[in-house]
């Protein structure tokens, strides 16, 4: 006999297959099954801060194959794991509410469009590979928090891979495959947006920035940065930029011919700070560093440098 709890679960999982419509499939309806199909691992770094993230936890879990499923699952209310099957072509940017994770199964690929994670709390999306995006692949802004963006690759878009913007923050970006893209990762929105001051905090981890050119992070305002164990390789443009005082650590990273591995100050932004340690240059110029920055407050495990470009080379992007 089901209690009353696993009744009501039951029946808001059938509300939501219901609202999904065609292309969505319910995997969980009872209150023991959702864990299994929940996002891999955990975060390190800030979005592991302000309480955790944890995204879908707690709630149902579908399965989508068509646009128009997974719009409507992102934007629904209240917990929901999202699991995505198959190549979806979406248009322009849709949004994300609270409490979601979206994760691709294998062979996931989302094309076309992006996500809009817009004043919401707690979300992931992971193994998902992205490409051909109109404006950017995932947006993160608007004060949203708790976002954890891990597994995915991006190439080929128009805008930003992953732009953390708008006061958003606690947020981290980790192992994520760059390659045959321009403009990678800004983080915050313009040197006229002060309001980013106080926010703006993100760890940046076992990314593989492949031939991108820039912004791996571009970073203004935003302090506490921390950027570590990221594979930079044969980068155009620049790999790090730190501007309008902007607070960044770049630790064990290593760059392979990068001939400018760190910016204190870029374009007509204003200079920010950079600390760097560990890392490694091969074939690469020298860092920029001025000033200080804040230690992380978080517990985290720190490759050697020189290991990193088989470590990340071999786990970045959608390997679930």
């Amino acid at each position: 006999m089901r209690t009353n709890s696993e009744k009501t679960l039951t029946r808001r999982s059938l509300g939501a297959f219901v609202a999904l419509g065609a292309g969505a499939v319910l995997i969980a309806g009872t209150l023991a099954t959702p864990a299994s199909a929940q996002a891999v691992g955990s975060p390190e770094g800030w979005a592991s801060m302000n309480g955790g993230t944890t995204g879908g936890a707690g709630g149902a879990t579908v399965t989508v194959s068509s646009a128009g499923a997974l719009v409507d699952a992102m934007a629904s209310d209240g917990p929901l794991t999202i699991q995505v099957q198959g190549t979806i072509e979406l248009d322009g940017m849709n949004d994300v509410t609270s409490d979601k994770t979206v994760i691709g199964l294998d062979g996931a690929e989302i094309t076309g469009g992006g996500l809009d994670i817009d004043d919401a709390h707690n979300v992931i999306v992971q193994n998902i590979a992205f490409s051909d995006w109109g404006d950017d692949a995932i947006n993160v802004q608007d004060g949203s928090t708790n976002v954890w963006i891990d597994h995915n690759s991006f190439t080929n878009g128009n805008d930003g891979a992953v732009d953390v913007k708008r006061e958003s923050d606690y947020v981290t970006i980790s192992w994520n495959h760059v390659f045959d893209h321009e403009k990678s990762m800004l983080l915050g929105h313009s040197d006229g947006h002060t309001a980013d001051r106080g926010n703006l905090r993100v760890t940046y981890h076992h990314n593989y920035f492949d031939g991108s050119d820039s912004r791996h992070p571009r970073v203004r305002f935003g302090d506490g940065v921390h950027v570590y164990n990221n594979y930079y390789r044969d980068n155009a443009e620049y790999g790090v930029a730190s501007t309008m005082d902007a607070g960044v650590l770049v630790e064990n990273n290593y760059f392979e011919n990068v001939d400018n591995p760190t910016h204190v100050g870029y374009a007509d932004s204003d200079p920010g700070r950079i600390e760097a340690r560990g890392n490694v240059l091969d074939g690469s110029g020298a860092l920029e560093t001025a000033g200080s920055v804040p230690e992380p407050p978080y517990s985290y495990d720190l490759d050697n440098a020189a290991n990193v470009p088989g470590i990340v080379s071999g786990g970045a992007g959608p390997t679930l």
